[in-house]
């Protein structure tokens, strides 16, 4: 059977000046092959402990039964704060569950349902785009998730024209952003500079005044009440059930900056790898694009729950490509796992890539196999090792949202496309934002 590609591992034993160089270029390559089987492997540099852990129990501590005592860490976080500020993704205790009171219930209950609309309408708009021949497949589905969120969010098609520049904006600051920066590994002081490159802090500076104006605007609106009654309006009017306070406009700007972020990029590198795969494996994109081709006809909010087998091939994609490869966590107090003592101040990594490749809990875990799903190992896999959005308080706000949306994209493509791979370019995995292809991900589109 075909093994859809993933990157070559390093060796076991680096120098640490080897290993940084390689981990700043790219997270995947850069780990050692034994990650793929360990329990939990140790990680060394002068100025801290980093520890990943890929056993399901030790990840339950971190992520469900004690995640206050396990915040988000800093190091991580310094890449991002010119484009994301103090946005929900990077704050940690009072601040981080004030905002995710505000926040969560513009994504509950009913509120997929009212935004189906949206989704729909840019996923059909992303079929009519393609055309036939070989296409760069990344750029489509970047373009097809950032109308998504720019639809749900703002009301707003992509093709308007303050979107299509936050668009064109972010791709600039995705090309010159690094994973890690110096603040990543080194004990700066705050008055330091963070060595952000000159590139990412003007695409940040620029996408965040391309917010500013829309939230402005949206406060107007709601103010006049005139405002769509769309994301954006419901967590601007959304009190703080403690406080009764509200986003400020700073607040707001950061939250729709990392929206953007989760909701865009997160969703077009899925959404990116499940088409790879479906070109590689043409019965299963057969066997989905019959699917499809019926929800077609019908396409509501109801008929979603026919596209089982899609649904699958979405989480077999979010399982072998997660879109964030790894989370960190920092602890705040001494901690022993598996018997080691693990210092206050260390770094726990929590890596999805590996944890969803791994050989002593996924049966061929480098295989695509979307029917595992079907199964008893499968189900137990889903619920103990498959953590594309996180786990516990800090789930993903969108996760929920991503699963409509996803299934429904890809079905909306394959009713009308069929997606052929070409054996001399084969995409290799690479973490830079999200995990992407190196060089892209090109197919051969014809129509059905």
């Amino acid at each position: 059977m075909t093994i859809p590609p993933k990157p070559a591992a390093r060796p076991d034993k680096v120098s640490l000046w080897r290993h940084l160089r390689a981990f700043r270029r790219d997270i995947l390559s850069s780990q050692p092959a034994r990650l793929y089987h360990a329990w939990m492997a140790e990680f060394r540099t002068p100025f801290f402990r980093s520890y990943l852990i890929n056993q399901p129990d030790l990840i339950d501590i971190v992520l469900k039964d004690r995640p206050m005592n396990f915040p988000k860490s800093n190091r991580i976080a310094e890449g991002l704060r010119p484009l994301l500020g103090q946005s929900v993704f990077l704050t940690n205790g009072a601040q981080w569950q004030r905002q995710r009171r505000i926040i969560d219930p513009a994504f509950g209950g009913g509120r997929l349902r009212d935004t189906f609309p949206a989704m729909l309408a840019a996923g059909q708009a992303a079929s009519a785009r393609l055309a036939e021949g070989v296409r760069e497949i990344e750029a489509e589905t970047s373009h097809a998730a950032a109308d998504v969120i720019f639809r749900t969010l703002f009301s707003l098609p992509i093709e308007d024209a303050v979107a299509a520049q936050v668009f064109d904006q972010f791709r600039a600051f995705q090309r010159a952003q690094p994973v890690l920066n110096a603040g990543a590994f080194l004990p700066l002081p705050r008055w330091m500079p963070r060595g952000h490159r000159r590139q990412t802090r003007a695409a940040a500076r620029r996408i965040r005044a391309l917010i500013t104006g829309l939230t402005q605007d949206r406060m107007a609106q709601i103010r006049a009440g005139t405002a769509p009654d769309d994301l954006a309006t419901k967590i601007m009017t959304t009190p703080d059930p403690e406080t009764g306070e509200t986003f400020a406009t700073d607040e707001m700007v950061d939250q729709v900056a990392i929206f953007f972020l989760a909701g865009h990029e997160t969703s077009a590198s899925a959404l990116a790898w499940a088409l790879y795969l479906l070109a590689l494996f043409p019965d299963a994109q057969d066997r989905a694009a019959a699917e499809a081709t019926a929800f077609a006809q019908n396409p509501t909010f109801s008929n979603l729950s026919a596209l089982r087998f899609t649904r699958d091939v979405f989480r077999e994609a979010l399982r072998l490509y997660p879109p964030v490869p790894m989370m960190v966590r920092q602890t705040t107090r001494p901690e022993q796992f598996r018997n080691r003592d693990v210092p206050v101040g260390s770094q726990i990594v929590i890596s999805p890539w590996h944890l969803h490749r791994h050989d002593r809990l996924w049966p061929r875990p480098d295989e695509f196999d979307p029917d595992r799903y079907a199964t008893e190992d499968g189900t137990a896999c889903l619920r103990d090792a498959w953590l594309p959005f996180s786990s516990g308080p800090r789930v993903c706000t969108g996760a929920g949202f991503a699963m409509v949306e996803g299934p429904l994209l890809l079905a909306l493509l394959l009713a009308k496309w069929r997606f052929e791979a070409l054996p001399d370019r084969i995409p290799v995995p690479v973490a830079h934002l999200t995990v992407r292809a190196r060089e892209g991900i090109w197919l051969r589109l014809t129509r059905r």
